[in-house]
């Protein structure tokens, strides 16, 4: 009997225009920025979330600094972050000379908490990151109000949130500019790459400025009249990206109907509590997952490994990173706990019954 294949945690899934747009690219002798799928891309992910324009980038990370940047993130300014998330989400916030300050999360929806964020402000304060950690959009009613009454930018991490949505609006347009991330496991992939959105078409604009190394537009000279990046994506990563979101519904239903089935498998298991989706917000499921109780999450990550199943832990902490030590204000126990119990399961748009039944066993027998 042959063994079973690997089952992975989040793998992209294509189709026949990926392979048909790349073509082109190649027919047409366009590869780099300039191509035109450069801006057919930008200009439906914009229309998909009524957005006035869309900047693609080369990469999620850089989407957010360019967004810090264009909020006015400068050195001496604190900026507010979730403790759990991926650390990409706090980077952009150096890189940019400013002062991260680490606020808890919730414990069911897991993305950043209102009251903590509340707790953290301080006259330095400049802005707001909330990530929608998992694809699971945060409270943006209350973080929205928080942000008005203090004059902050909200700067929306959707890196992992493409087609969620929190009172029926799009993730991406919850808060003034928003980041998203096109790596190989995410909802949608262009091999790496990122997006830009903002309510704002003079910030896209200064955002496109700022990723063309600041080139000044409507001459033929090289003049740069900003420290700008080389931060723009290709026409290749672009083909693919278009390809990947003419189907997104199809692949948010897929995840939609697993999540479904891991529910349901799940709800008497007494010691592995599923994630939740909480009203008014609708989760895209990127990454699916458990919190395991009576057990250490380690030897059941182990026990799926060992039957050919991948998983991971939840991010760490972001205060517990050797860099990120020094930023800590305090404990962050929600955090903490999530990490320590938390595990992702295999969350493919392609995953078929037969393979989600293997994982779905594997867990309960571990």
């Amino acid at each position: 009997m042959s063994e079973l294949p690997r089952i992975p945690l989040s793998a992209p899934v294509f189709g026949d225009n990926e392979r048909r747009y790349l073509q082109q690219c190649i027919d047409e002798r366009w590869v780099s920025s300039k191509g035109r799928f450069v801006r057919e891309f930008e200009a439906l992910f914009a229309q998909r979330h009524g957005a006035p324009g869309a900047v693609s980038v080369a990469s999620g990370t850089a989407a957010l600094h360019l967004a810090l940047l264009a909020a006015g993130v400068q050195p001496g300014d604190e900026v507010i972050v979730p403790a759990l998330t991926f650390v990409a989400t706090v980077n952009p916030v150096l890189y940019a000379g400013a002062t991260p300050v680490f606020a808890d999360v919730d414990p069911v929806t897991y993305g950043i908490s209102a009251d903590a964020i509340e707790a953290q402000l301080t006259p330095r304060t400049k802005a707001i990151v909330v990530v929608h950690l998992y694809g699971h959009p945060v409270d943006m009613t209350r973080i929205g109000a928080i942000a008005e009454r203090r004059g902050l930018a909200v700067i929306e991490d959707a890196t992992e949130a493409l087609g969620a949505t929190w009172e029926g609006r799009p993730a991406g347009m919850l808060g003034d500019i928003a980041a998203f991330s096109f790596n190989g496991n995410k909802i949608i992939t262009t091999g790496g790459g990122g997006m830009l959105l903002a309510r704002d078409p003079e910030t896209l604009q200064r955002m496109r400025h700022l990723s063309l190394q600041g080139r000044v537009p409507g001459t033929h000279e090289y003049d740069h009249d900003a420290l700008g990046y080389n931060y723009t994506l290709s026409n290749l990563q672009a083909a693919v990206g278009l390809a990947q979101l003419e189907r997104l519904d199809e692949l948010l239903a897929h995840r939609r109907r697993l999540a479904g089935r891991y529910a349901a498998a799940f709800a008497d298991a007494g010691h592995l509590t599923f994630c939740a989706e909480v009203a008014p917000a609708r989760s895209n499921f990127w990454l699916m997952s458990v919190l395991v109780d009576g057990r250490d999450r380690v030897e059941i990550i182990d026990a799926l490994d060992r039957a050919g199943i991948d998983s991971r832990p939840f991010f760490m902490p972001m205060p517990a990173l050797a860099h990120l030590a020094r930023y800590s204000t305090g404990p962050v126990p929600v955090a903490t706990r999530l990490h320590e119990r938390g595990v992702s399961l295999p969350s493919s748009a392609d995953l078929d019954d037969a393979a989600q039944d293997r994982v779905i066993t594997a867990l309960l027998e571990a």
